[in-house]
């Protein structure tokens, strides 16, 4: 897909993208409890960048534990920025976030972060070379020494374990409500939407892209996430 393919395809899914992915909240509550403790290098009055921000749930999380951090939400979907946006306003922190929509490269932006968080955002990248590319328009904002969270879909998709994983991962969004059709969409976006990659080659990419030192925090069904220092280099 597209950038204008993917802006449309999440303009959709905003009304009820929070309910429809509700049965996976334990996955990524968990993850955001991890992420905490691997910001424990990040200062109090810290400047956050949170790429792919969606309804804005690591955003909501981050913010509820730390109070003098601010947010930087860059989302290209005008309806999930929308969310974002209300529940911000909602759980009162929205004074102290900045909403752009758009792609990252449209962000202008004041100065560079502390961190930065993209979770289920790469993936939909699938040239190799436009990923690391990505990631390094990320360490490009970050300060010396930044650190990135980064999330997606990942397994060695040629392999008898991937079927595994993949078959239970569908049971569970089966388990959410997910109807029998949708399903089947899922599954021809993973083969042809979707960057599944294994781990090895993601950290990779996310090294290639101006970080050192990728190490896997997190891992749940095809799930995994990954904490990164920016490199001295970049």
């Amino acid at each position: 897909m597209n950038k204008d393919e993917i802006t449309a395809l999440f303009d959709k899914q905003a009304a009820h993208y929070d309910s429809q992915w509700a049965n996976t909240a334990p996955i990524r509550q968990c993850m955001y409890m991890l992420l905490e403790t691997m910001f424990y290098e990040v200062p109090e009055d810290a400047n956050i960048l949170c790429v792919g921000a969606g309804t804005g749930a690591e955003l909501s999380f981050l913010a509820g534990k730390k109070p003098g951090w601010r947010f930087t939400a860059v989302e290209p979907s005008g309806p999930m920025l929308d969310i974002c946006r209300q529940q911000a306003g909602e759980q009162g922190f929205a004074s102290r976030c900045l909403f752009h929509q758009g792609y990252l490269e449209s962000l202008v932006t004041p100065e560079p972060y502390d961190a930065a968080t993209c979770f289920l955002v790469s993936q939909f990248i699938l040239d190799t070379r436009e990923r690391s590319l990505f990631f390094a328009e990320i360490s490009s904002r970050l300060k010396p020494n930044g650190l990135l969270a980064s999330a997606d879909l990942a397994s060695d998709t040629g392999s008898p374990e991937y079927d595994v994983l993949l078959k239970a991962w569908m049971n569970m969004m089966s388990a959410g409500g997910i109807t029998p059709e949708n399903l089947a969409r899922m599954r021809h976006a993973y083969q042809h939407d979707v960057g599944v990659m294994s781990p090895e080659s993601i950290a990779d990419v996310i090294k290639s892209g101006g970080f050192d030192l990728p190490v896997l925090f997190y891992q749940a069904g095809l799930i995994h996430a990954w904490r990164a220092v920016k490199s001295p280099e970049c």
